[in-house]
């Protein structure tokens, strides 16, 4: 019988062996030059420049995507606000997901509470203070002083004639939003950012111990305890603040409450409603409330609406200067003075979000000089 024998392969070829791989041999690609030198003038220019260039096209981006940026720190604000109601329910037995799930299902009960009381008397009364406008304005020169400065400079006249154009052919509410597609677009970006803002603070409610717990990785682990302990703290008073908030916007809306029922201001119980939720709303959550009520007011009589505006106006220098400094105070741990100081410059600063954000920052920084800065002045 015939052997067949195994073929040799030939070692000149070390590629072609079964397992083998090539080894790739060593290749000389020059000698290295000298680092490039960072004292000379035009690589300093070129550096500058680069990075300006990418500075400027990072602000573009960010200027370019601020809307996002403004629903992510209003989710986050809501988050840290809820967050002592969800340990409420924690300590009382539940776990987180089923302690965010009881809180935000309250907040959507309140919320289809606000709609369903407030909602439909709202437009109603709007549609009725459109419709009765032109009289209304028609009615202020029955008062004589009025009478005599509509005499001297025409100020009613030109009100009359402004009101008409407006109003004319039910078009007032297309033509404050400039045109059909704008009232389209208004609706549709308030829902969206509604339900992104509730989605967001969902999200972050749920996973705000696991965000802080990844955020205290950074910091060196002598020191992770303690900032761990201020963080919490810190998050602590931004609910406290929340809080002290909510306190806030529910003596107000008690205080229209009484005041509508004195005055017969109609429809008093929804528009509570609606200065219960325009306190929540810095800066200009009042001017809103005060003009829904001076509005709905005036559908009654002119006398009804300058008597709520007046006193309107007065309660909120009331809550401004004794009411807010108070509850803030107790709340936050923070002296009058320092909430009004915060509140003026984040509204300068940063607006509506600045408002929002600088009371609560304010209780956080004076939180870390008194546990950072001041123990380490009176060691020094």
């Amino acid at each position: 019988m015939a052997r067949f024998s195994k073929p040799k392969i030939d070692v000149k070829f070390p590629a072609l062996r079964r397992g083998k791989k090539k080894v790739a041999t060593d290749v000389d690609y020059g000698k290295a030059g000298n680092p490039v030198s960072t004292s000379n003038p035009f690589y300093f220019g070129f550096m500058v420049t680069a990075g300006a260039l990418i500075a400027f096209t990072l602000l573009q981006a960010l200027a370019s995507a601020s809307a996002v940026f403004i629903l992510i720190i209003i989710s986050l604000f809501l988050a840290a606000g809820l967050n002592p109601a969800v340990l409420f329910f924690q300590n009382r037995g539940l776990k987180r997901g089923a302690s965010v799930g009881a809180v935000m299902g309250l907040v959507l009960l309140f919320v289809a509470a606000f709609i369903s009381i407030a909602a439909s008397p709202l437009i109603d009364q709007g549609n009725q203070l459109v419709n009765n406008a032109p009289q209304l304005v028609k009615d202020l020169n029955n008062n004589a002083f009025i009478n005599d400065l509509n005499n001297r400079y025409g100020v009613i006249d030109s009100l009359q004639t402004r009101v008409d154009s407006v109003i004319k052919d039910g078009q007032f509410a297309i033509t404050a939003f400039g045109g059909v597609i704008g009232v389209g677009k208004a609706v549709v970006s308030g829902l969206v950012s509604t339900f992104t803002i509730l989605v967001l603070t969902l999200y972050f409610l749920a996973a705000l111990p696991q965000v802080v717990q990844i955020s205290l990785r950074f910091v060196p682990a002598t020191r992770r305890d303690r900032v761990s302990k201020l963080s919490n703290a810190i998050i602590a008073r931004v609910g406290s603040f929340v809080g002290g908030q909510g306190i806030i916007a529910i003596l107000a809306a008690l205080f229209i409450l009484i005041m509508g029922l004195i005055i017969g201001m109609p429809y008093t119980a929804p528009l509570a409603m609606v200065v219960l939720v325009c306190g929540f709303i810095p800066l200009v959550g009042h001017f809103i409330g005060m003009s829904i009520v001076t509005l709905v007011s005036l559908t009654k009589s002119p006398t009804t609406a300058l008597v709520a505006l007046g006193s309107y106006i007065i309660y909120v220098q009331i809550e401004n200067y004794v009411i807010t400094p108070k509850i803030m105070r107790k709340s936050l741990a923070i002296p009058g003075l320092v909430t009004i100081i915060a509140a003026l410059l984040g509204t300068s600063l940063l607006g509506l979000i600045g408002g929002l954000l600088a009371v609560p920052i304010a209780a956080a920084v004076l939180l870390i000089i008194d546990e950072v800065v001041f123990p380490r002045a009176d060691q020094s």
